[in-house]
């Protein structure tokens, strides 16, 4: 082989091992191919009563839908009008939307408002790929000024939709978590004073860093009951900084009053520290 065609052929193999690297997604790309998507399951909750634009936009029109899973409720945004069951279980999957914008993060802390256009952008079309541009941005405008206007109350882009079936009435586990139900509503609840309670408490993050959407950060009362085994059952407020706290984290001594188990109404005081 004479110098010309062994430099011409070495060119040629050159490039196509440089289309083949090429072609490869790059680490970072098939990261995000690869990630799973958000999974909720829990029970279904529709509010007739909120009629503005934005919030119909969510649901293509119809009914706000929300789920509830443990201590969280989820504003579901669909791409098409579904039909939802109140009380029914479902699990949806798709992109927990402020998850995703509080990875990108706020290069401006927040002096050009929550969330930036650029990270609704992003979340959409991770969630819901190949739409018209027109499309795109009217999904972006609707996530934007809902998050804006409720950041604290999470925003699920739904890609899939799964109705958990029901189980038999005579299936052992559906009826002992009916008795166990029951044997819960039996129990007494009392009221016992934050500063009292607070010494009661084992373990629980008492002292959070702000949101990105509260950078200001601040102290907020929340109002709970936990149950007999020391864990927090349910909230009692509508108060945003309330609504973000861990609540799975938090355990406090077993109530107990007469030798006998009781269900705690109280308060618990949480401080948000400011974002530097």
């Amino acid at each position: 082989m004479n110098r010309k065609a062994y430099v011409f052929c070495s060119l040629v193999l050159t490039l196509a091992g440089l289309a083949g690297c090429s072609s490869q997604p790059t680490g970072k790309e098939a990261k995000k191919a690869g990630t799973a998507p958000d999974k909720i399951q829990g029970k279904a909750q529709i509010l007739l009563d909120e009629s503005t634009s934005t919030d119909a936009a969510l649901n293509a029109g119809g009914p706000s839908v929300y789920l509830w899973e443990g201590l969280r409720r989820y504003r579901l945004f669909f791409r098409k009008a579904v039909q939802i069951v109140p009380g029914k279980e479902y699990i949806a999957e798709g992109v927990f939307a402020q998850r995703v914008i509080d990875e990108i993060g706020d290069p401006d802390q927040g002096k050009n408002g929550y969330p930036l256009q650029s990270s609704c952008d992003r979340v959409v079309r991770m969630a819901w790929s190949g739409l018209a541009f027109d499309e795109t941005d009217g999904h972006i405008s609707v996530l934007r000024a809902r998050v804006k206007r409720y950041p604290a109350r999470p925003v699920l882009l739904v890609t899939r939709l799964t109705p958990v079936p029901s189980k038999e009435g005579g299936d052992a586990s559906a009826e002992a978590k009916k008795v166990a139900e029951a044997e819960e509503k039996d129990i007494p609840e009392v009221s016992v004073a934050a500063d009292k309670q607070r010494a009661l408490l084992i373990e629980g993050p008492t002292v959070l860093p702000a949101p990105l959407w509260e950078p200001a950060g601040g102290t907020v009362r929340c109002k709970v009951i936990i149950g007999k085994e020391g864990k927090i059952s349910e909230l009692e407020t509508g108060a945003q900084l309330c609504e973000i706290a861990p609540w799975s984290q938090f355990r406090y001594q077993p109530p107990v009053q007469g030798g006998r188990p009781v269900k705690v109404k109280t308060e618990v005081e949480v401080r948000y520290e400011p974002r530097k």
